[in-house]
């Protein structure tokens, strides 16, 4: 369930839960700046979460890091999803961008949330992510989110009423959230 490695983060195995997954570009390096190396990303990530049956909810892909939620069919299945989608992703950047480096990703680190309020917080969070990096004022001005697939579903009065009630997990930032984002 829980498997330990000596120069990598835990990870846990777990059948038909939620995860919360984190990856990192080596070095903080922005190798995911470009719309088509996120596209194409996203579309990797897709396309192996498909193959393995598991359900991708949400995402988010800044210039050197993403996050994305997603419901396991069988957790057995972690390994094989995120080393191909690192594999593809790399090998997509050093053909298209030149880059010499060896390495393009630095690990990803997994989460499951214990309740639906973690899960919230922990979504919150996520979808966030792009405001807290500078990379706009407004959950709205980032298009590299499922925030605006979540916004078109459920609308900006029930996802503002979630951020204010719920909060996030482990920001420690003040803000304030008008009713529209």
């Amino acid at each position: 369930m829980l498997k330990h490695y000596p120069h990598n983060p835990p990870h846990l195995f777990l059948d038909d839960q939620y995860y919360f997954i984190t990856a990192a570009c080596y070095q903080k390096k922005h190798l995911m700046n470009s719309d088509e190396n996120k596209q194409y990303l996203l579309d990797t990530l897709k396309d192996y979460a498909n193959r393995v049956k598991w359900e991708l909810d949400n995402w988010v892909i800044l210039s050197n890091h993403y996050h994305f939620s997603i419901k396991s069919k069988l957790g057995k299945d972690l390994s094989y999803l995120m080393g191909n989608v690192h594999r593809k992703t790399a090998k997509f950047v050093r053909d298209h961008d030149a880059f010499e480096g060896k390495n393009v990703w630095w690990n990803y680190w997994d989460y499951c949330p214990r309740n639906e309020r973690d899960y919230y917080q922990h979504l919150n969070y996520m979808l966030y992510n792009p405001v807290k990096h500078g990379y706009g004022a407004d959950l709205k001005d980032f298009k590299w989110s499922s925030f605006h697939a979540l916004l078109d579903d459920f609308g900006s009065e029930r996802l503002a009423k979630q951020f204010r009630q719920l909060g996030f997990k482990d920001l420690r930032i003040d803000f304030e959230l008008n009713d529209d984002f």
